[in-house]
């Protein structure tokens, strides 16, 4: 199965006070953590969605592996939905499905990506990690959901899609809650 990742990458981090995901995390930068795990999924391909401080994230993210694609989402303010079609316009006509990683998510288990993927290959459209009862990220979509990420309009993800999947979106459970752990504001990395 052709399966790619894209990292959102993105927002500007107004709550976090601008610069997030450029912010020293560990030994990098917070980035990393989300390009870590999107390289250890089952893809052929990474690609990194910028807007707001584009041209440093894109630095950054080659920096990690130069083989990254960076794909600049227009509109980015939008919110985003703009990053989420931006990724998904930019998938070879091939892909099957497609890991969904968010940029401020470090610490996502790298065991937990296998079974995402062999859950959508199995036949279900979308399979997401829970933890603690939650459901968490990333998210693997199949190419079924295209379109409607397609349709997505302002400042939401593809949760409603998740959602109105009921029992048909597979539930992984992960190891630990790094699935869950974002940082939003500063004192999150504390």
């Amino acid at each position: 199965m052709a399966t790619e990742a894209v990292v959102l990458a993105a927002g500007a981090g107004s709550r976090f006070g601008g610069g997030k995901l450029l912010t020293s995390y560990g030994r990098g930068v917070l980035l990393d953590g989300a390009l870590a795990a999107a390289f250890a999924a089952p893809v052929r391909r990474v690609s990194v969605v910028t807007g707001a401080d584009g041209s440093q994230i894109a630095e950054a993210a080659l920096a990690h592996d130069p083989s990254v694609q960076i794909v600049d989402a227009h509109g980015w303010e939008e919110g985003m939905a703009a990053s989420l079609r931006a990724g998904i316009a930019s998938l070879p006509d091939d892909t099957e499905a497609c890991f969904i990683f968010l940029g401020d998510m470090p610490r996502v288990p790298h065991a937990i990506l296998k079974p995402l993927c062999e859950a959508v290959l199995q036949g279900a459209p979308a399979a997401a990690p829970v933890f603690a009862g939650r459901r968490g990220h990333p998210a693997v979509l199949s190419r079924t959901l295209f379109p409607q990420v397609l349709a997505l309009r302002g400042d939401v993800g593809a949760r409603a899609i998740l959602d109105a999947l009921g029992e048909r979106l597979a539930l992984v459970e992960s190891p630990d809650d790094g699935v869950l752990f974002d940082v939003d504001a500063r004192r999150d990395l504390a």
